[in-house]
């Protein structure tokens, strides 16, 4: 059975080393939201440095998750001083599972300040693909397919969860879920 990958991107308004209150603010219930997600149902896996350096983001070893890889449109810095971005990678076993993650609990939560954090940005800060039950996508397929999207619109190459494809490229819809809800979370695309 495929499994779905998940990338998500965002530039923040202030680099990560940055010690602002806001800067922090995000920093610290990132863990916390890492944490509530990997106990949801149908979360697979996310990519982690081997090391653990949360602030090392291009300099860290990703193991199969590949060197990290930023979209063509981020023009901040690359260093552990500079870097102004938050990027996941993870893998889930379908749609629904992750749209209950991302949309409820402390991670909604988080949704609802990303504006705080984040710059508004006219590209896309999420998308997904389908992959086979023994892969594990890389940074750089996350940034190929976020780019995909932003140039495309969703196909079953890269898609969103308002147009989201099955696994044999066919158009679908999350059972369960609202026009309203999807609508939101197309806007998050």
């Amino acid at each position: 059975m495929p499994h779905l990958a998940l990338y998500t991107f965002g530039v923040l308004k202030s680099p990560l080393a940055d010690p602002a209150p806001l800067t922090r603010e995000f920093y610290d219930i990132g863990e916390a939201v890492y944490w509530k997600i990997s106990q949801h149902p149908g979360y697979l896996a996310r990519a982690e440095a081997a090391d653990g350096d949360r602030g090392a983001l291009f300099e860290a070893d990703w193991g199969a998750w590949g060197e990290f890889a930023v979209p063509t449109w981020y023009s901040n810095g690359h260093t552990v001083e500079t870097t102004a971005l938050a990027a996941t990678l993870s893998l889930w076993t379908d749609l629904h599972p992750a749209f209950d993650a991302v949309y409820t609990g402390l991670h909604r939560e988080a949704l609802n300040r990303r504006y705080d954090w984040f710059e508004r940005a006219e590209h896309p800060s999420y998308v997904f693909w389908w992959v086979s039950d023994d892969a594990i996508p890389t940074w750089q397929d996350g940034v190929s397919r976020l780019e995909h999207l932003h140039d495309h619109g969703s196909t079953p190459h890269a898609f969103t969860f308002h147009h989201s494809f099955a696994p044999d490229g066919t158009p679908t819809r999350i059972k369960g879920i609202s026009r309203r809800a999807t609508r939101f979370a197309d806007k998050e695309a």
